[in-house]
């Protein structure tokens, strides 16, 4: 069945935005500027991200909050704004694994994640990172490794990028480690598009507690597209930026959802919880996986 695609903007506005931070990120040890740094105001859906320079722009309304500064490889950091304008992140130490490579044989794939739904919108989400938690089923044993990512798009540009996360599922049951050491960086062309990325190169199993992934939009310059808007009763203009790609969104039941904002991650859950079987309608980004054997 064809896929019907409907926009629906979501335009965050903070009219009581006074002041507009400037600064840098970088490495504590080698002074090096660190790109794409997820950069939030601590608990408020306020953020950006760090160009490949290091540098970052952040319209704040009260100097007295937190930044919360949060990378892939480094250790995350809390401070406050009026301190934000030089920021060095300490690189974590990673306690490699023995890996064992198994033989593969792509003979057998499949795909997982489809839902019910053939209703997509696209939402600007901002600077958070929202996922689709995809659970293990013991029919997964025989493809058993994760070949490809699927996550449907929308952008008016071209080569739009955006990161994609990989977390383990910690004791809580939220989104735990990341099961890549270095971001996954990648983008997609203009228009409606599914794509796929091949992650074969990372060896990634499908665990058996199961798996969140995650999209997390870049609030950078080259993503960005601006718009004059002209208001006819006020005789006034003013900029809209709008920031690519818009990942895709499926209204789906479930009962949980998890989404990184604010510098840590947000549970969504039921209301009524003394209902087991009742559930919740949430827009879950339309991300797949195949696998492989």
């Amino acid at each position: 069945m064809k896929q019907k695609i409907f926009l629906a903007w979501l335009i965050l506005v903070n009219i009581t935005v006074s002041a507009q931070i400037k600064g840098v990120v970088k490495d504590s040890i080698t002074k090096e500027p660190i790109p794409y740094v997820n950069i939030s105001v601590e608990n408020e859906n306020l953020g950006t991200t760090s160009e490949e320079n290091g540098a970052f722009t952040i319209h704040v309304s009260e100097k007295s909050k937190n930044l919360f500064f949060s990378a892939l490889g480094f250790e995350k950091k809390k401070i406050k704004i009026s301190k934000g304008m030089e920021v060095y992140l300490k690189s974590m130490a990673y306690q490699i694994d023995e890996v064992v490579i198994s033989k593969r044989f792509e003979t057998r794939q499949k795909e997982i994640g489809e839902t019910e739904s053939q209703i997509l919108q696209a939402f600007d989400n901002g600077p958070r990172i929202d996922t689709k938690f995809f659970p293990y089923f013991p029919s997964y044993k025989r493809t058993k490794f994760i070949k490809q990512v699927v996550i449907s798009t929308d952008s008016k540009i071209e080569e739009a990028t955006f990161k994609i996360h990989f977390y383990s599922v910690d004791a809580n049951g939220f989104p735990g480690d990341e099961l890549l050491s270095k971001d996954l960086i990648v983008s997609v062309s203009q228009g409606v598009k599914r794509t796929k990325f091949n992650v074969t190169k990372f060896n990634l199993r499908m665990p058996k507690q199961g798996i969140f992934v995650g999209f997390e939009k870049l609030i950078v310059e080259k993503n960005k597209l601006e718009k004059t808007i002209s208001d006819p009763n006020t005789n006034t203009t003013q900029i809209q930026k709008t920031y690519y790609p818009f990942v895709l969104y499926a209204a789906q039941q479930r009962d949980f959802t998890f989404a990184f904002l604010g510098g840590k991650w947000i549970k969504q859950t039921k209301q009524n919880q003394s209902e087991p079987t009742e559930k919740m309608t949430v827009y879950e980004p339309a991300i797949n996986l195949i696998l492989t054997n």
